[in-house]
């Protein structure tokens, strides 16, 4: 698709720097582009200062959207924030209009490139991360970008024809994108759980999106699945075309990855490869982890990673920011960034990982509602692995469908983050494990969880130095 000349709307420049790098890239392609925002000019002035002397090229409609902006612009570029059933959307959709998100544009600028894309609910950033790290054990240009808005995709500086892109694509970097456009060589599906129903019409629906993935791959691809994921078999009554392999903690496999007497072990091909002890890979990085290795592991071999350096890379994987991320340490105190915890199920995991140390943990939750389900099994897993005293609650909407089912009656609850800590603070005169996993999302405190990890590391630096 040809851009320069275009008529383009750009429906959401926001604060996060997503929609400030689709605005550039844009006006380099030499479009003739408007930007709507509903937020006012005062709201989004460190934006439009960011867009330096380029503003001079583009019409802004701010504090608003108009109807008549929907019907003359020949392409409308989505922003992440923009909910999937926005009614001027419905009305470009009507028009016949082009509509096209981040993802889009980044594939119809860069159509040699290879793409292997994890979407996921829960582990999708420490397997893109991982799959990342293992790939470049062999292939030398390499690049990664995904769910980041400090790293927008489009502000990925890719040069060379017929290279490999790692990208984690979540379900809102799936919507809206035309037909057989995004086809990526590798794709792979962590898993499928309750998420994001504030924005799908229901559980289904959320699933269907995570299946773009794979919709237009065709059997020279591969797609990586969870066999051990309730939602898997809906998956493949889609009919993928690709060919299908799977991983599984919970089961040997013919061709996969999965776990045998104790040993991680990759096959493909009839050919059986040992990668070392899931147990000592689970004392060092936690039970959950392992599908996110399998996965990375199977997605790297089947791009013909040899498995040998697969193996050797498993001793140096990177840290992941804000999952489960040791910021903090002393004798006396271990403090965990898990900010990136933003359901029930990964605030579950944390926790189950520190579950032999009850005495010592200290956990600090809570965040916003976003249409997710706190029952009594999750709030005894939480209260089985921390004591009453040690449970310090963050003010809001999820928080308080948590404390409804909490066994604990009267947990405290406070305001600000920086409350939280100060509570911490007071209670770690032990040997203690600090571990903030919210659970939720973080919209009413936060701008981000990002930036909800990144207030949390600088208060930690204050009360902990």
């Amino acid at each position: 698709m040809e851009l320069k000349n275009k008529k383009v709307l750009l429906m959401g420049l926001g604060v996060l720097g997503g929609g400030l790098s689709t605005a550039k890239w844009l006006v380099q392609q030499g479009v003739h582009l408007t930007i709507t925002d509903l937020k006012n000019k005062k709201s989004l002035a460190v934006s439009l200062r960011s867009l330096g002397t380029i503003k001079k090229n583009i019409k802004f409609v701010l504090g608003q959207h108009r109807k008549k902006d929907f019907e003359k612009n020949d392409i409308v570029i989505v922003n992440p924030g923009v909910a999937y059933n926005n009614k001027f959307l419905k009305l470009a959709k009507k028009k016949k209009k082009i509509i096209l998100n981040e993802l889009g544009l980044f594939t119809l600028a860069h159509p040699d490139i290879k793409s292997l894309a994890i979407t996921g609910t829960r582990g999708k950033t420490t397997t893109t991360a991982w799959l990342y790290y293992l790939v470049t054990q062999q292939f030398p240009q390499v690049f990664l970008a995904g769910n980041n808005p400090q790293k927008p995709l489009l502000a990925t500086k890719v040069k060379i024809r017929d290279s490999m892109i790692v990208l984690e694509t979540p379900s809102f970097l799936l919507e809206n994108l035309p037909p057989g456009l995004f086809r990526p060589k590798v794709a792979i599906v962590t898993n499928i759980y309750r998420d994001h129903l504030n924005r799908y019409r229901n559980f289904e629906h959320y699933a269907k999106m995570k299946a773009e993935v794979f919709k237009n791959q065709n059997q020279n691809d591969f797609l990586i699945l969870n066999k051990d994921n309730v939602w898997t078999d809906y998956l493949l009554k889609l009919k993928p075309h690709a060919q299908i392999l799977f991983f599984s903690t919970k089961k040997k496999l013919p061709e996969g990855a999965f776990i045998q007497n104790g040993r991680i072990v990759l096959r493909l091909n009839g050919r059986k490869n040992d990668l070392g002890s899931a147990k000592h890979f689970s004392q060092r990085w936690g039970q959950h982890n392992l599908e996110n290795l399998l996965a990375a592991s199977l997605g790297a071999l089947v791009m013909g990673v040899a498995s040998a350096k697969i193996k050797k890379a498993l001793t140096h994987l990177p840290n992941i920011e804000m999952r489960q991320q040791l910021i903090y340490k002393k004798i006396l105190t271990a403090i965990y960034n898990d900010s990136a915890a933003t359901s029930p199920e990964a605030t579950t995991a944390a926790v189950q990982r520190f579950s032999k140390t009850k005495d010592k943990l200290i956990l600090i939750a809570g965040g916003t509602d976003a249409n997710l389900s706190y029952d009594l099994a999750w709030a005894k897993i939480i209260c089985s692995a921390v004591k009453k005293e040690n449970l310090i609650m963050l003010e809001g909407s999820a928080t308080k469908k948590m404390l409804k089912v909490m066994p604990y009656k009267n947990v405290k609850v406070f305001k600000t983050l920086k409350e939280c800590l100060v509570e911490v603070k007071s209670l770690a005169d032990r040997k203690t494990i600090i571990l903030f996993s919210p659970g939720a999302k973080s919209f009413e405190k936060f701008k981000n969880e990002f930036d909800r990890g990144q207030q949390f590391n600088k208060l930690v630096y204050e009360y902990f130095k």
